[in-house]
């Protein structure tokens, strides 16, 4: 079982306060309306191997769904859609979301993006990413010219 010390809780609190302004902006760029889009939680770890984010997209379709990378940024976008019908019915309650998607999830570690690789299963978009060695932070000698 992992622990979860106080550094972990404040990162999962910052992770959800990024995920509703991302979905307050994708609700702004639709003219205010939800229109029953929806944002999937996303996890992000790494191990001393790999770089892993998983998306969480219960009953979407794989036909359904897109993955890129742009940048730093892993990108999925696609829709769950309500395969039964509701003509006629009366709801108690409707948590379940469904309609167009789209996440955005930054990654800070060097990783390398070509050879990225990802499932789903069970309703878990998993990409895994090969870290490359980071140069960043080495200390690299520099010639310098001497002018006249």
């Amino acid at each position: 079982m992992t622990s979860i010390g106080p550094f972990t809780e404040i990162s999962r609190i910052q992770s959800e306060i990024n995920r509703l302004f991302d979905n307050l902006l994708e609700l702004k760029a639709s003219g205010g309306e939800g229109g029953g889009e929806w944002l999937p939680a996303a996890d992000v770890y790494e191990t001393s191997e790999e770089l892993v984010v998983k998306f969480e997209l219960p009953g979407v379709q794989m036909s359904e769904v897109t993955l890129a990378i742009n940048g730093n940024n892993v990108i999925v976008r696609g829709e769950k859609k309500r395969n039964e019908s509701m003509k006629g019915a009366k709801f108690h309650s409707m948590e379940r979301s469904f309609g167009k998607f789209k996440r955005v999830v930054h990654i800070s570690s060097p990783v390398n993006t070509h050879k990225a690789k990802s499932e789903l299963r069970e309703g878990v978009l998993k990409v895994s990413f090969p870290k490359v060695p980071d140069k960043r932070g080495e200390e690299h000698p520099i010639k310098i010219e001497e002018r006249s």
